[in-house]
């Protein structure tokens, strides 16, 4: 079975496997209600709705069925969000990166960037993956342009594809991939992308 919980370490975060000590700095991070907008509901609505999604992850964690982690600051320490794998197709070697969400203060300072890369890196040259994955809301236009940014493939919209909780309205869903034949074109572009952002 696959190791979907280790701690990948970059330059600009570390990502640790979530755990309960993450908790409280996570709960603050999850407070600005604009990183929720395109979720189906909002673990940083309220006390209990974090707590809540805070144990589903643990749950499906340590079940093997996903890995879940608190995106850490290697300058400060500081959580800052989190980041999963999920849709875990071990058979096939494939694997879906989903649940992101950072606070907005680290918004477009590599932080996303360098956490993908680790998750890619580490599902192409760990675990052996033919193809990694995302699902992302139709209307995400931040989400879309930052797996654009990443290199991603954009595959197509698949209509309908779920209802959002929290209103119960009809979302369709845009998937993008990276391939292992593509893994080694966007490793070096990612690799230049966050030393830019590093500033090494």
């Amino acid at each position: 079975m696959w190791n979907l919980q280790p701690t990948l370490e970059g330059r600009i975060v570390r990502l640790e496997p979530l755990a309960p000590h993450h908790r409280d700095a996570l709960r603050e991070a999850a407070r600005p209600p604009e990183i929720w907008e395109h979720w189906s509901d909002a673990p940083g609505a309220s006390d209990a709705a974090f707590d809540a999604w805070l144990q589903s992850c643990l749950s499906t964690a340590a079940a093997g069925a996903g890995g879940h982690f608190a995106t850490v600051l290697r300058a400060s320490g500081e959580p800052v969000g989190s980041t999963s794998f999920c849709t875990v197709r071990e058979e096939d070697r494939g694997i879906e990166i989903g649940w992101t969400w950072l606070t907005p203060s680290v918004w477009g300072t590599g932080v996303n960037t360098e956490a993908k890369f680790l998750q890619l890196r580490y599902a192409f040259e760990t675990l052996g993956c033919i193809r990694v994955d995302w699902d992302t809301y139709a209307q995400n236009a931040r989400s879309r342009a930052a797996l654009a940014r990443l290199g991603a493939t954009f595959e197509g919209i698949w209509r309908n594809y779920s209802i959002r909780a929290a209103d119960g309205s009809k979302v369709a869903s845009a998937f993008y991939s990276v391939i292992d034949d593509e893994w080694p074109t966007v490793r070096a572009q990612l690799i230049e992308r966050i030393a830019r952002a590093s500033g090494t």
